[in-house]
């Protein structure tokens, strides 16, 4: 990866579609180490204790919900990532109300995090996070629209600063499937175009630049497959028969990201141009991180472009499932928040991806 003398950085505040950085935090440094870790969450509906008119309805104060409970849902959630080994760097979340929320989440944190940048939609009652303990900068807030409709969630794009080079986070939390796997694919399938887009600009003009796509993708890493190879879906296996279904060499890539097992993430199938990322999904994890009816799915993900497997800078060193308890039971089933009696966390286990240097 790409290296660089990493000159003295001020956490600046960004205000552009629902985009915020950390003002309020003091600066400080980060210590030197050999390896940076990320974990990515879906916090399942993580609402302070006041009613803006946003909220989902169990959420206001006249069902129950009241600061207090909003500061003990901190509390859990914040003893619970501390007790993450080795503790995450870059916290990516979903399922946020504010920014506000996200800088609660910074204050409670031990060793503190202090570069943020929070992103919704106007009027959505939730939105996605980055905490960080390297600064983030060139912040971005991409919306996304099929036709005149926006999507709810916007795809948040920053980049990560150290001393041995940047990379850059798409963070995400795609569409879900309510209303149909086939009815919502195409909403899906826009937010895979929007950074299939800025991946391309990314290539162009900074090559040497590594990307990760982080967050709940609410697509399966094998969902083609689950739906019986019958529909292209946003996220696409690098087989021989995905090449001629989608017909990706006379249209081109549009709308779908290809994911594959090999390290680095060259497609074998597809053309060689086409946008290949690496899933640990195929080789490195077992069971999911989501449990729906019974089954485990595996819908977050981190998605890790090839220039995290060039033997240089931050490279992949691998990804766990945080199933263990307080996030799971003895049964390793997430231990979903529960509102009526602040038990649990949230019916999502984080994923953690851990880089290690190469110098």
């Amino acid at each position: 990866m790409k290296k660089f003398c990493l000159m003295f950085v001020f956490c600046a505040v960004i205000f552009a579609a629902g985009l915020s950085g950390c003002a309020d935090f003091q600066e400080g440094k980060t210590e030197e180490k050999k390896t940076l870790t990320l974990m990515t969450w879906n916090l399942h509906n993580l609402f302070d204790g006041k009613d803006d008119g946003n909220e989902y309805a169990e959420f206001w104060q006249s069902s129950g919900w009241s600061i207090e409970k909003y500061k003990g849902r901190l509390n859990t959630i914040s003893a619970a990532i501390d007790s993450i080994v080795p503790q995450p760097d870059v916290l990516i979340f979903q399922e946020i109300e504010s920014l506000q929320v996200l800088e609660d989440l910074a204050l409670s944190l031990p060793k503190g995090y202090l570069w943020s940048h929070f992103a919704n939609n106007p009027e959505s009652a939730i939105g996605l996070g980055i905490l960080s303990r390297y600064p983030l900068e060139d912040a971005k807030s991409h919306s996304i629209t099929i036709g005149s409709d926006s999507i709810p969630r916007p795809v948040l794009e920053a980049a990560i600063q150290t001393k041995h080079g940047s990379f850059v986070i798409f963070a995400n939390h795609w569409k879900s499937k309510i209303g149909g796997d086939e009815a919502t694919e195409n909403i899906r399938k826009a937010s895979a175009r929007v950074i299939l887009r800025r991946i391309r600009e990314l290539m162009q003009n900074e090559p040497e630049t590594g990307f990760i796509i982080a967050g709940d993708l609410n697509e399966n890493f094998d969902e083609f497959y689950r739906r019986g190879s019958s529909a292209v879906c946003a996220l696409m296996p690098d087989d021989p028969f995905c090449v001629t279904f989608t017909g990706v060499n006379a249209n081109g890539q549009n709308d779908f990201i290809v994911i594959n097992g090999n390290k680095p993430p060259e497609p074998v199938n597809f053309p060689k141009q086409t946008i290949s990322l690496y899933s640990p999904w195929i080789h490195d994890l077992e069971n999911g991180s989501y449990f729906y009816a019974y089954n485990w799915e595996t819908i977050d993900h981190f998605l890790v472009s090839g220039q995290f497997f060039d033997n240089s800078g931050w490279e992949y060193d691998k990804v766990f499932i945080a199933g263990f308890e307080p996030f799971a039971n003895a049964n390793g089933i997430p231990v979903s928040y529960n509102v009526k009696t602040g038990y649990g966390l949230s019916d999502h286990l984080p994923l953690v991806l851990v880089l290690r240097l190469r110098e």
